[in-house]
């Protein structure tokens, strides 16, 4: 459990300086899943033109984070950081198929005391574990008791995946019972229908939160292809290819087509969500936060689509518009931020106080300017694949992972050895890797002193780092 709570920080009502409304906002957290940063277009690096225009929107009226990372790329453990604010390992998680802790306070918890209406729509990832059939849930009805607190709305798949495809599936509601969808209409328009059902069904005045968790653009994994709405790969074929892609092999090539199709659809999606806020009179006091978990990078770095540290695996697009967070042009903010900020900034929002657990801070504070020493680098954990860790400053990408030790047993190791170094300002695509180059000896060492200091506050064993030259 939680331990003392922080003072609250009294910027939740403030809206770049100026005094907002004092009731509390309602909240919409909208997630999506495996989303590239640069598939946005107004992070200045379009895939395709008009791809987002709704997102671009928000952004325009809203707040934009230039560098936003994961903290874990890979889907449960992020999942985890999210509703509890503390790392992946802290909380246990540190893979996927490891239910979260029932004794967790989540964000649920901590809004529901706070006088919320809690709700989560969509993908859950944090209910199953391996152990046996009784642990699986992945297709299955969640019980209450792994739901996380959410337990005024709920209607959800554990791995939705697994319940679901493109076109056709199910979810379960808050009884267990199935909520399906027909084989006509797209999954991401036909989980937007249930949430402007649900917000238009309340019936009490309480503030909500709404944590809505899509797949898209997650591919289908027992299809192995990323499924787009009908149509998405003759009209999306004619796009730029990222420079972290080009002459690549991986399969983007066949894939990205319908990839940019999910994108485009949760962008329709975004648009309609905000328009039935304001036919119902909601949009002034609704805060909407739109991020991902990870990003994609089509089995260029590694076998699959994340796991890695390179900015196609860990960074994504973070937008935010409402109370605290509106303005009458783009504020673009360039400080680093981190996924781990999420817990503080939705809890600061609510005016609750934050636990001494939580490790991110309010984004708030970052905008209104009232945090000149936030962090000048960001910390990622990287499981399955190996047993890594990684830092991210403005310049540089260093990252190191642990000789012998498993990615899915072990979540921690004594030993690390040095894996990547990039000069993001000189090789933003990452195509240079100069871990072996003993011109940068000297940098290497000043990035692995700060990286075990990382290691360290978060509880971690100090680590020893071996390095290549």
């Amino acid at each position: 459990m939680a331990a003392a709570d922080l003072p609250f920080t009294g910027l939740a009502g403030t809206v770049f300086g100026r005094e907002a409304s004092k009731e509390k906002p309602n909240i919409l957290f909208i997630f999506s899943d495996q989303h590239r940063w640069d598939s946005v277009e107004c992070y200045g690096s379009p895939l395709f033109k008009g791809l987002t225009p709704n997102l671009d929107l928000l952004a325009q009226e809203g707040v934009r984070f230039e560098h936003a990372f994961t903290c874990q790329p890979v889907c449960g453990p992020t999942r985890a950081v999210l509703q509890t604010g503390k790392y992946a390992t802290e909380v246990g998680c540190f893979r996927n198929n490891i239910a979260l802790p029932e004794n967790e306070m989540t964000l649920a918890h901590r809004l529901s005391n706070a006088g919320y209406e809690v709700g989560y729509l969509g993908k859950w990832h944090l209910a199953s574990s391996s152990g046996g059939p009784e642990k699986n849930f992945r297709a299955r009805p969640v019980p209450p008791r792994l739901r996380g607190g959410y337990k005024d709305f709920w209607l959800a798949s554990d791995v939705l995946e697994f319940t679901s495809h493109g076109y056709g599936g199910h979810m379960f509601d808050g009884k267990g019972q199935k909520r399906e969808y027909d084989q006509s209409r797209y999954r991401v328009d036909a989980q937007t229908d249930w949430a402007l059902e649900y917000l238009r069904q309340r019936k009490n005045d309480k503030p909500f939160f709404l944590f809505l968790s899509y797949i898209e653009p997650h591919h289908q994994n027992d299809h192995n292809h990323f499924e787009g709405p009908h149509g998405s790969k003759e009209r999306f074929k004619d796009y730029a290819v990222p420079g972290d892609l080009q002459g690549t092999k991986g399969d983007w090539r066949e894939e990205m087509p319908d990839y940019l199709g999910c994108i485009n659809s949760l962008d329709r999606n975004v648009g309609r969500i905000r328009d039935e806020l304001t036919k119902l009179g909601l949009a002034r006091n609704t805060l909407i936060v739109y991020t991902s978990d990870h990003g994609c990078h089509f089995c260029t770095r590694n076998g699959e689509y994340k796991r890695s540290c390179h900015e196609s695996s860990i960074r994504v697009p973070w937008i935010v518009h409402g109370p605290g967070f509106r303005s009458e042009k783009e504020k673009t903010v360039k400080e680093l931020v981190n996924l781990l900020d999420v817990h503080a900034t939705v809890l600061n929002a609510a005016q609750v106080r934050l636990p001494r657990s939580c490790r991110g801070r309010p984004l708030q504070e970052l905008v209104a300017g009232k945090m000149p020493d936030w962090p000048k680098d960001t910390f990622v954990q990287i499981s399955e694949s190996q047993v890594g860790r990684a830092l991210r400053t403005h310049k540089w990408k260093y990252s190191v992972q642990a000789p012998g030790k498993h990615g899915g047993r072990d979540s921690a190791s004594d030993v690390y050895v040095e894996d990547f170094l990039y000069d993001l300002e000189n090789d933003p695509y990452e195509r240079n890797n100069l871990v072996r180059d003993p011109a940068y000896r000297t940098i290497r060492a000043e990035l692995a002193a700060r990286l075990i200091e990382r290691m360290v506050e978060i509880g971690e064993r100090a680590p020893s780092i071996r390095v290549t030259v």
